[in-house]
C-alpha cells in the first residue's frame, strides 16, 4: 500500500506562481501633430493661441475675404453717372428742339450748262459744268456758316464727271442765297463713258447725280457750335448734254441730311 505524501508550500511561493490575467493598458487615440499653443476650428483651418506667457488675446491667422462689395458699389455709382449724364443730355437737347426748332437747309438746282465735254488724247473725259443752285435757310432762330472745304459734284452713274468748291459765307435768319459754281474734271474710262453718254442722250433722259458736302457751323443766337457737315444728293433728269446751250431739267430730286 502506497502512502500519499504531502508538502506544505510557502504560501509567498504561492502567489508568485498564480497566473494572473493580463491586465489592458489604455492607448490614447492618434492626434493630429499640432504645436501646443494652437488648436484646430471645425473647418479645419489652423488657429494659434498666444501662451499666457505673451499676455494679449488669441491671435487668428485667417485667409483675406474678397472685397466683392466694394466693385458692386463702384459699378452701380458708375451706372448711375452714366445715366444721369444722357438724362442731362437728353434735357438740353429738348429744350433747344423747343426754343430754336432747327431745320435742315435746302437745295434746288436753278440751272446747269455744259462749257466742255470731251475725249482728250489720253482717252480721259474732261467736263465742266456750270451750276446754278439755290440754297435756303429757314430757321427763324438759327444761322449757318458754311466753312472752308465745300465740294459739289457731278455724277453720271458711279463715274464722277466734274467738282467743285463751295464758297465760304454766312447765311442768316430765313435767308435765301443763290450761288453760281464751275465744275471740271478729268475721268478715267473716259471712251466708255461717252458711248454711254451718247447712247443715254438719243432717249432725251439723263440721269445725273449732283452730291453736296458741306462743313457748316451752327449759330444759336449768339453761340456759335461745333462743325458738322451736310451731305446732299440731287437726282436729276437732263434731257440733252449739248455744249454752250441751256440743258432743259425734267426731273429734280433731292434729300439732305447731317453728319456729326
Amino acid at each position: 500500500m502506497h502512502r500519499q505524501l504531502k508538502f506544505a508550500v510557502p504560501e509567498a511561493m504561492a502567489d508568485n506562481q498564480r497566473i494572473h490575467p493580463a491586465v489592458p493598458v489604455a492607448t490614447s487615440a492618434t492626434a493630429p501633430l499640432v504645436p501646443p499653443s494652437s488648436s484646430v476650428s471645425e473647418k479645419g483651418t489652423q488657429v494659434h493661441r498666444a501662451s499666457p506667457l505673451q499676455g494679449g488675446g488669441p491671435v487668428i491667422f485667417a485667409k483675406p475675404r474678397k472685397r466683392k462689395g466694394c466693385c458692386c458699389r463702384l459699378l452701380c455709382g458708375l451706372i448711375s453717372l452714366l445715366l444721369l449724364i444722357l438724362i442731362l443730355i437728353g434735357i438740353v437737347a429738348a429744350v433747344i428742339y423747343f426754343v430754336f426748332q432747327p431745320k435742315l437747309p435746302q437745295y434746288s438746282v436753278d440751272r446747269l450748262q455744259i462749257s466742255a465735254l470731251r475725249l482728250n488724247f489720253d482717252l480721259t473725259l474732261y467736263a465742266q459744268f456750270d451750276v446754278k443752285i439755290t440754297a435756303t435757310n429757314p430757321n427763324k432762330k438759327i444761322g449757318i456758316y458754311y466753312e472752308k472745304g465745300g465740294r459739289l459734284s457731278v455724277w453720271y452713274s458711279n463715274d464722277k464727271l466734274c467738282e467743285g468748291s463751295l464758297p465760304r459765307f454766312y447765311q442768316g435768319h430765313q435767308n435765301t442765297t443763290r450761288l453760281d459754281i464751275t465744275l471740271t474734271g478729268q475721268s478715267e474710262s473716259g471712251s466708255t463713258i461717252m458711248a454711254a453718254l451718247q447712247q443715254q442722250q438719243q432717249t432725251g433722259q439723263i440721269p445725273l447725280d449732283l452730291k453736296v458736302d458741306a462743313p457748316v457751323s451752327v449759330e444759336l443766337g449768339t453761340m456759335k457750335l461745333r462743325k458738322v457737315k451736310i451731305l446732299g444728293r440731287c437726282s436729276l433728269v437732263v434731257d440733252s448734254l449739248s455744249t454752250n446751250s441751256m440743258i432743259s431739267i425734267k426731273a429734280s430730286n433731292c434729300s439732305f441730311g447731317m453728319k456729326l
